[in-house]
């Protein structure tokens, strides 16, 4: 009764994971193809993953939330071995199924036990940072109630997690039979509990840790968290390269070498074919390329580009985090009626009505956010995808920015004055060596 059961708990946790997994995916259908190469230079992507994904090389620059973090990770990936035991064991009624590899099994439970314990220590010291230290990174406007919750709901869900695991094995340890592994913590503690029904007490840890994760598997999409999904495939498809390097606009170059080609500048377009106006930059969602849009989910929300940015620093509106939580928002809120009809509009816009042109123009382009990223976001192209409409669509630009473009085209310089006249400053200087 009790594998029955648990197959019915799995299809149904994993079926409606699926479904929501294949929801997302439906809005990547809705955005623009990336405009740098993603599958190139696999063996230096590779590394990289490793270093930064695996390695957790840049969350490690905070040495200890970051170490802690990392031990966080870590520990998951050596749990998850367990977790699939776990699912293999429910699935076919079988006991301890990896325990046939023998020592490897040994390092396996004792990692996993020392990292379960590392895990609550960790919890814990995050849960008093978020609720007593306070960081001010935590507390911005952009951070709503929800997020707060959010945080706390997954970490607490870790914790228990973590508790049943511990819980489980020291029924096991407890439960007469033949033991296989070696499991340090729960033999610390197995016997303040001799006199359970300890085979109960197994049962009943086993089917909240293996409850919980099903639960935690399904949270997880819809929660800043998704990242723990999402990192590595997001890392292993950064762009390479400088991170000062911007991409021209395909179309734009089109046309340019059409009107620099005296056989093409003046002739008229093939019979027939119509010229589709393209939209320039990023104005709604619906204009992101599909990177953009895996970076909005993928972002941790942990606000350490806004920590390093040099314009929030010094007042100004922008925070780098808060544009992809707009992002993310913006596709929940338009990309349901967008797959149903793809000429939907609510009247709102992303760049306007989330996003406004004060936090785009207080950007310098330093690329301090992205160095600084954990998950390797690219924010500077993002901000200037969303300049580019605001300048090329609506003409919209602060007055420097417009007064130097106007000297450009009429002039051919940044400066308000005509190339015959740009070296008069230098009269004077010969006037005094008179």
């Amino acid at each position: 009764m009790q594998q029955l059961i648990f197959i019915i708990v799995t299809v149904l946790s994993f079926g409606f994971f699926g479904y929501t997994v294949f929801r997302i995916l439906s809005y990547f259908k809705l955005t623009k193809e990336h405009a740098y190469p993603t599958l190139d230079n696999i063996g230096e992507r590779i590394t990289h993953t490793l270093l930064v994904a695996f390695g957790q090389s840049k969350i490690l620059k905070k040495p200890v939330a970051g170490l802690l973090h990392a031990l966080v990770y870590w520990g998951f990936l050596v749990i998850t071995v367990g977790t699939l035991e776990m699912i293999i064991d429910g699935l076919f009624g079988t006991q301890r199924i990896l325990s046939r590899l023998g020592g490897i099994y040994d390092v396996v439970t004792i990692s996993g036990e020392v990292f379960a314990a590392l895990i609550i220590i960790s919890c814990v010291i995050f849960l008093i940072r978020r609720y007593i230290v306070k960081p001010k990174r935590f507390t911005a406007p952009e951070m709503k109630p929800s997020s707060r919750m959010d945080a706390t709901v997954i970490l607490s869900m870790i914790l228990l997690l973590m508790f049943s695991l511990l819980g489980m094995n020291i029924g096991y340890l407890n439960n007469g039979g033949e033991i296989h592994g070696s499991f340090p913590i729960s033999n610390m503690f197995a016997s303040s509990i001799a006199g359970m029904n300890l085979h109960t007490f197994e049962i009943v840890n086993w089917w909240i840790h293996i409850s919980l994760v099903f639960i935690f598997l399904n949270v997880l999409p819809y929660s800043k968290h998704f990242h723990v999904i999402l990192a590595v495939p997001n890392v292993f498809l950064e762009r390479l390269g400088p991170k000062g390097r911007l991409n021209s606009m395909e179309s734009v170059t089109k046309e340019v070498k059409l009107m620099m080609n005296p056989d093409t500048a003046f002739a008229p377009p093939p019979e027939g074919e119509q010229a589709e106006i393209p939209r320039f930059g990023v104005k709604d969602i619906e204009d992101v390329s599909w990177k953009t849009l895996m970076d909005s989910y993928t972002c941790t929300e942990c606000g350490r580009c806004t920590d390093v940015c040099p314009a929030n620093i010094t007042g100004k509106l922008l925070s780098p985090r808060k544009l992809y939580i707009d992002a993310r928002q913006r596709m929940k809120d338009k990309g349901d009626a967008l797959i149903k009809d793809s000429s939907y509009s609510d009247g709102k816009f992303l760049v306007g009505d989330y996003i406004t042109e004060e936090e785009l123009w207080a950007c310098t382009t330093c690329g301090a956010c992205m160095e600084e990223c954990p998950v390797d976001i690219n924010h500077v192209p993002f901000i200037i995808d969303m300049r580019r409409s605001l300048v090329m669509e609506e003409s919209k630009a602060p007055a420097s920015i417009n007064m130097m473009m106007t000297n450009i085209e009429n002039n051919g310089a940044p400066w308000q004055f005509s190339a015959s006249d740009r070296m008069n400053w230098a009269d004077e200087l010969f006037t005094n060596d008179e």
